[in-house]
């Protein structure tokens, strides 16, 4: 069997590796192309794949024409709402006015065309992978439409897989959400075939735009036991050292997008780094850590304790390094929960309800003094016998091994269920015609709102 998987960015790499490993495990063939604005060439799990049986690995731009590819990475650019800034914004909208749908279709088709033909012809039927792709994606939902329909009249089957989890109990988390309601960036899902999330919380996101029988919850590739033992035998040397420090603090920030309490953080990574033999390190979020003020704070970067660790040192490095890891809602926690090592839900820095602290309130930071306490108690009794272990299981078993722990045959048994028997048409002879996602006109006035997920 045949599959073709797009990946656009660092979460797509880390969340759907282990999917595109298994399924080449299982005796299947496929090709990966890169999508994104980053190439990923000397990321460690892109070389992994590469050196799998079976398996191409390619940016896009390797693919096809310079014109070509050109003329794709323009019609993205027009198409992005990150881009609609008050000085960009207006000319972008201008020129996507002129340069419209119906002249920006033959230049989707062609590309299109090009990457099914290239990975499904002469094969017996096949399927295609996106990851989870919103409304406010940084690959037009445009392009992706036309994916799908030629999918279709080719006879293949298109899913959608995820790209992270939830890392929030609670809906309203953006700087700019005010209403409780569907959150219309998900309704792109509804386009795919099927849909795949890794627990129940975050189909709740999908299900108002879609039949439930679409939605499969299938557990969380990237944090089941099987991923995580074979990462440890992928993951290159840590350029991270030891000290003698007697308790190393990580926090992991979240995206600009979100609501988050910039100035009471930098309050507690002072607090935190006035205990002594406390070492703390911050982590920006890997897309977009630049525009998060406290990175840019000169005061805590010169705290001699503190540091800011690199785009180039991978989380899992970032992890075994710690001893604790103080979290502002974000999925990479998840991995600390799972191998027992203390995760501080700071949700009072945050206009939200962490995941790791509606399962576990005994993580939660809910004022300053709890922070002290927590620092305080981990540097005189040590980090073992952290979690309510009945808390914490429960949260492995509803959030990450959802339906038991051999989570990656699930995610290939679905795949393979939705290979065809065979293409019904040639993949040369495409329709012309795109059968657009419908959209509300509400739903499309919440999507015209900048939001990055």
């Amino acid at each position: 069997m045949r599959a073709l998987f797009f990946l656009r960015h660092y979460n797509d790499v880390d969340h759907i590796t282990p999917v595109i490993s298994k399924w080449v495990d299982s005796g299947h063939g496929c090709d990966v192309v890169l999508i994104g604005f980053d190439h990923f060439h000397d990321d460690f799990r892109i070389e992994f794949l590469k050196k799998l049986p079976g398996v191409r690995v390619a940016h896009i731009q390797e693919l096809l024409t310079l014109p070509d590819f050109i003329r794709w990475r323009v019609q993205m650019l027009l198409l992005i709402h990150g881009l609609r800034i008050p000085l960009l914004g207006p000319i972008i909208n201008a020129v996507a006015q002129v340069y419209n749908a119906k002249r920006r279709e033959p230049i989707w088709r062609r590309i299109t065309q090009h990457l099914l033909t290239r990975t499904f012809e002469g094969a017996d039927g096949g399927v295609v992978a996106f990851d989870w792709v919103e409304r406010n994606s940084t690959i037009s939902v445009e392009w992706v439409e036309i994916v799908v329909s030629m999918v279709h009249d080719a006879g293949l089957s298109i899913v959608s897989l995820p790209h992270g989890d939830s890392p929030h109990a609670s809906q309203l988390i953006r700087r700019n959400e005010l209403r409780l309601g569907p959150d219309a960036l998900f309704s792109a899902g509804r386009m795919f075939d099927r849909l795949v999330v890794p627990n129940e919380l975050c189909a709740g996101r999908f299900r108002p735009f879609m039949d439930n029988q679409r939605i499969a919850v299938l557990g969380s590739p990237r944090y089941c036991d099987e991923w995580l033992t074979k990462l440890a035998t992928l993951l290159p040397p840590s350029p991270l050292t030891r000290s003698d420090s007697k308790l190393k603090v990580l926090m992991f920030l979240r995206k600009s997008s979100f609501t988050t309490f910039w100035e009471e953080v930098g309050y507690v990574v002072q607090l935190i780094a006035s205990f002594p033999g406390v070492e703390l390190m911050i982590k920006p979020h890997t897309r977009g850590g630049w525009q998060q003020t406290l990175t840019r704070n000169s005061s805590l970067r010169k705290l001699p304790n503190v540091s800011v660790a690199g785009g180039g040192v991978h989380s899992a490095h970032l992890l075994e390094w710690a001893d604790v890891i103080v979290d502002l809602a974000t999925s990479v926690s998840f991995e600390a929960v799972k191998v027992g090592k203390p995760v501080l839900a700071a949700d009072y820095l945050i206009a939200g309800r962490s995941t790791v602290a509606h399962y576990m309130p005994e993580t939660e930071l809910r004022c300053r003094d709890d922070v002290y306490e927590k620092i305080d108690g981990l540097l005189r009794n040590g980090c073992d016998s952290f979690y309510v272990e009945e808390h914490r299981q429960r949260f492995i078993d509803e959030m990450l091994h959802v339906g038991g722990p051999d989570v990656l045959p699930r995610f290939v048994a679905l795949l393979e269920s939705q290979v065809r028997a065979k293409p019904t048409t040639d993949l040369t002879e495409q329709k012309e015609s795109v059968v657009p996602v419908t959209v509300t006109a509400e739903e499309e006035l919440q999507a015209t709102v900048f939001k990055e997920f």
